[in-house]
């Protein structure tokens, strides 16, 4: 199993790559489109044409490796024209590896620090007195 650590940054390449390429070919693309070193420890993940073969390269110290995955029904990309060469995190890898695009790219909820509501003017049962104090959900 391919398990890779939190603390691991992930490059996903925005272009369809010939899968017949290894360690020397995909470490050349990778070090043409991503600024950092790919000795240093990172990921990166390549995605062939027809999205259903996925190769993830990577430096462990003693050498290149290559891990790869083919999905027998279904694409990690549907759309090459919405996918772009960018960071993602390892969440955004998992769904990758599982077949599932993670689309969005900004996340829902931002906390905003400035807009932060007085004491007593939240927006909770509690704050609103529904007559359930000492109840907590």
């Amino acid at each position: 199993m391919f398990f890779p650590e939190s603390r691991v940054r992930v490059y996903l390449y925005g272009q369809a790559v010939d899968m017949r390429k290894s360690f020397d070919g995909l470490y050349a693309i990778a070090r043409a489109a991503f600024a950092d070193d790919p000795t240093g420890g990172d990921l990166y993940v390549f995605v062939n044409r027809s999205g259903r073969q996925i190769k993830v390269l990577y430096f462990d110290r003693s050498g290149w490796c290559v891990w790869a995955k083919r999905l027998e029904a279904g694409r990690f990309v549907g759309d090459w024209s919405r996918t772009r060469t960018h960071e993602i995190d390892c969440t955004q890898l998992k769904l990758l590896l599982e077949g599932i695009e993670p689309r969005r790219y900004l996340k829902r909820y931002r906390h905003d620090p400035k807009r932060s509501e007085p004491a007593g003017q939240g927006n909770s049962d509690h704050s609103r007195g529904t007559g359930r104090e000492g109840c907590v959900a």
